[in-house]
């Protein structure tokens, strides 16, 4: 069995540092076969944030793959280099972004879904361009066939069953060009709580699946992050909650996802 470690919005600068210690002690004590950062490893964007984040990550002690979120880009304030140099900061988790991960039986496709301006207010919403979205596809054409394929993106692609939204401009298409090429599920973050969806796309199903927040901006849940088990060519989710045994997400059965 391969299990997954699924964290999502960490948020350096308002972490929860009850709930980062209790993620480390999970680490320490299951060993899962990596961990998938789904993005908003920091608040602000800083330096510091990212040098902080990234020592954080080392320490597990395990593989890590690191998306980056809407927080892990300069904030409207600083537009010179939100626009022109967003990567600046990077240097600390640098070889963790989108890290291909060696794992028997299971993919992990990056799509970025931040953008640095958008035609609308809120920047922090979601995107899916159309060169992330090739890149993924792309990936996902090359990967071996007998693999399970999970998408790791920061913003959810279409809404989920949470109060906080993504609104992700070009998702609900990318969710379908996922499915048709092969993914089983889209892991996400963004919204701070967790949820595992079933959608039915291109005569396929493919979940939805976000994890919660271990920082300290909390909204309908505690701190929590996903554990994936990966087994006999399926897999379920299940939410870990900081003060709760391990809840899977749903009904047990219908959690498990299939090779098809």
């Amino acid at each position: 069995m391969i299990t997954l470690f699924h964290v999502s919005d960490v948020h350096f600068g308002a972490e929860d540092p009850q709930a980062i210690a209790w993620f480390g002690e999970r680490v320490t004590a299951e060993r899962p076969d990596a961990v998938i950062m789904t993005g908003d490893l920091t608040m602000r964007a800083t330096r510091s944030e990212f040098e902080r984040g990234g020592a954080w990550l080392r320490s597990l002690g395990v593989p890590v793959t690191l998306e980056i979120g809407n927080h892990d880009i300069p904030y409207y304030w600083d537009p010179f280099r939100r626009l022109f140099a967003p990567y600046q900061r990077y240097a600390a988790v640098e070889k963790m972004i989108e890290r291909e991960l060696d794992l028997p039986g299971v993919t992990i496709v990056p799509l970025k879904t931040i953008a640095r301006a958008q035609w609308r207010w809120n920047w922090s919403k979601g995107r899916v361009g159309a060169g992330s979205l090739r890149r993924a596809l792309a990936m996902i054409d090359a990967a071996p066939k007998d693999r399970l394929i999970f998408v790791a993106a920061h913003h959810p692609l279409i809404e989920g069953p949470t109060k906080g939204t993504a609104s992700t401009r070009n998702g609900d298409g990318a969710l379908t060009a996922l499915a048709e090429a092969g993914a089983h599920a889209v892991l996400s973050g963004h919204v701070h709580d967790p949820f595992d969806v079933p959608v039915a796309r291109a005569g396929r199903t493919i979940r939805m699946i976000g994890a919660g927040t271990l920082s300290k901006r909390t909204r309908h849940s505690p701190p929590a992050f996903n554990e994936i088990r990966v087994h006999n060519g399926g897999f379920e989710t299940i939410a870990r909650t900081m003060g709760v045994d391990a809840a899977v997400v749903g009904d047990a059965t219908a959690d498990v996802g299939r090779l098809s």
